[in-house]
């Protein structure tokens, strides 16, 4: 079983891989291309309008998509009636809530002392009726580890906005652009999926078996609206506090340094919680898939986060230009405690989950917004910058919560992960150094090209002189090679 699963993971790999290659590519083109043709009000009032539609896809999905992912199911007929049962439930949530919204629109303008943006606010919610066409046929892939179909349906979704936002922004130059883009990417969902999937929807439906699920569930949907506030408040409060110029500045840095910082974790998470799910009730072998996995991820984000605080100017003029300067050190701060946070927080919540335990993360997400909510408010008073800061660094408490769970539960320690991952923060520290010293030269744009190139190289080249990261570079080619080779 174990090399059957091997397998699948490999191959899951591979093309979850090649989505992200081909992401990390898209979507700061993407992102530079919009950023010279719209202004920052412009994402500012479009971070808004996201604010309204992820709270509502929050209870849309009604933590089914975990579900069917991670629970053992008897029989594929059992599998089949609980996608109907959360496929129905979604659409008719998702309906419902549009319509709350609709007529509740002007009222939620004006929440955000946005006047007259009710109908833009009515009109982007459209996305949630599509969305539930969607979210858990691409369950359903997931937990087969069919990231093949899920890669085609990941480059539909990159291409959509180069063809459809940019023309719209070139021709609107405002918030406009982006909702019809948003609005075509989740059409775009909706129809692939739907032909590409075996399982179709009926019309039949259990309430005994969906009051079932939603007891399995309930502790995902609140964890997810932690999470939610985790990732929004700061937004809401930046909205309530400052001008929509503020307002784009901070939701786009934090855009661009998710595109950046999760190049590995994006492609290998989904994989790591289906894999880890699979293994659940083999400790051993849970333990060990799961810092392997930590291992890897820390190889690329941890320099990533250094590489990006160390050169923050340079890659916010190359990004989004010049009218954005005013982003680029909370760029850089956030790049640098989110690597931090991805490798030492953020996976464990997948072991939460795999495990059975989402309630770990609903303790660790609110334990941080019992800090994180009231030293918000109190920052955004002091202006844009006290903001940013403390945003960034209090994002380590996600750390400290995670690593006394892990240990506790599941003991995995801070030992444990830091026996593969501590030489790696050490020569990602010696690479910022020299990257220091080269600024010292010069701060010319093709010397920053250079100088990441030979931060790089140092990089790779001083693990490859010690013996056991030698090793686990190869391992990781090797891994690499048959997983692309299969």
């Amino acid at each position: 079983m174990t090399q059957g699963l091997n397998a699948k993971v490999l191959h899951a790999t591979k093309w979850s891989s090649i989505t992200e290659i081909i992401a990390k590519v898209l979507s700061p083109v993407t992102t530079m291309i919009l950023a010279r043709l719209l202004v920052p009000e412009m994402f500012g009032i479009m971070a808004t309008i996201t604010i309204v539609i992820s709270f509502a896809e929050l209870f849309t999905d009604a933590g089914f998509q975990k579900y069917l992912i991670q629970k053992e199911f008897k029989s594929k007929e059992d599998l089949t009636e609980s996608a109907n049962v959360a496929f129905l439930t979604n659409l008719f949530l998702a309906i419902l809530l549009w319509g709350v919204i609709i007529v509740f629109r002007d009222s939620l303008s004006d929440l955000f002392g946005k006047n007259k943006l009710g109908t833009a606010i009515s009109i982007a919610c459209v996305s949630l009726p599509l969305g539930a066409f969607s979210s858990i046929q691409m369950a359903l892939f997931t937990r087969d580890l069919d990231f093949k179909t899920l890669f085609k349906i990941r480059v539909i979704s990159l291409v959509i906005p180069l063809l459809i936002t940019i023309p719209f922004a070139i021709v609107f130059r405002n918030y406009w652009a982006l909702i019809i883009g948003n609005i075509a990417l989740k059409l775009g969902n909706a129809i692939y999926f739907t032909y590409k999937s075996t399982w179709k929807p009926k019309l039949e439906y259990s309430v005994i078996l969906f009051k079932q699920m939603f007891s399995f569930t309930s502790w995902t949907v609140l964890e997810s609206i932690l999470i939610w506030l985790s990732n929004f408040v700061s937004i809401i409060i930046v909205s309530l506090k400052l001008d929509d110029y503020h307002i784009g500045l901070f939701q786009t840095s934090i855009t661009l340094v998710v595109q950046i910082i999760t190049i590995t974790v994006s492609a290998i998470t989904p994989v790591l919680f289906s894999t880890l799910s699979r293994m659940q009730n083999n400790d051993a072998e849970f333990k060990r898939l799961f810092l392997s996995f930590q291992s890897v991820i820390a190889l690329v984000v941890i320099p990533l986060g250094i590489g990006l605080f160390s050169f923050r100017q340079f890659v916010t003029l190359l990004l989004l230009g010049d009218q954005w300067g005013e982003a680029a050190n909370f760029i850089g701060l956030l790049g640098l405690s989110n690597a931090f946070v991805i490798v030492y927080s953020n996976i464990c919540s997948e072991v939460f989950r795999a495990k059975g335990k989402p309630q770990l993360s609903l303790v660790l997400q609110f334990t941080f917004l019992v800090f994180f909510i009231p030293s918000m408010i109190f920052a955004v008073n002091y202006g844009f910058i006290a903001l940013y800061i403390t945003h960034s660094v209090l994002k380590f408490i996600l750390i400290i919560v995670s690593l006394i769970l892990m240990t506790y539960y599941f003991k995995i320690s801070l030992f444990d992960m830091l026996k593969s991952t501590a030489v790696k923060i050490i020569v990602a520290g010696l690479m910022f150094v020299l990257s220091l010293l080269m600024r010292q030269i010069s701060t010319s744009f093709y010397w920053n090209l250079l100088s990441i190139v030979v931060c790089v190289l140092f990089y790779f080249g001083v693990l490859f002189s010690i013996k056991e990261e030698r090793t686990f570079l190869l391992k990781v080619k090797d891994l690499v090679r048959n997983a692309f080779i299969s």
